[in-house]
């Protein structure tokens, strides 16, 4: 994972079943949580995209559970970017306890639409926003 960073979310009891373990829709939850960090992190805040009239829309979700979460564990959330297609981004998450141990793996994907719902050319109508997803793309450039 290039250009990450990391959110910390500790598990609430309203997140466990029965059973005292995380309910497995919590973690697309906690990918929402960080991904947004991560883009408030690099200057690009959920609200004031939308704000602009740029949506980004999740068109599908990838998980694979690894080890079980509880209440009141802390779990790291490290989230990048893997790639960039300009109409398209995808993320990639790595969720680790405290001792270390990755706990779950994932991706988003998303696509760009403008405020009337339809695909956006982000380079054209968006050019500052482009330059600075670029700048998370792994290796800086578009895939």
């Amino acid at each position: 994972m290039e250009n990450k960073t990391v959110y910390t979310h500790k598990v609430q009891y309203y997140e466990t079943d029965k059973m005292g373990i995380t309910h497995h829709s919590n973690y697309v939850r906690w990918m929402e949580e960080a991904r947004v960090d991560f883009l408030a992190k690099a200057g690009l805040d959920y609200a004031a995209l939308e704000a602009e009239g740029l949506i980004s829309a999740v068109v599908k979700i990838s998980c694979d559970f690894r080890r079980p979460t509880t209440f009141p564990e802390e779990i790291a959330i490290y989230t990048a970017v893997e790639e960039f297609k300009g109409a398209t981004f995808v993320f990639a998450y790595k969720m680790e306890n405290s001792g270390g141990t990755e706990v779950f793996s994932g991706r988003s994907v998303h696509a760009f639409l403008g405020s009337d719902g339809r695909p956006v050319n982000v380079k054209k109508k968006f050019p500052e926003i482009y330059e600075k997803l670029m700048k998370l793309a792994p290796d800086g450039t578009q895939a």
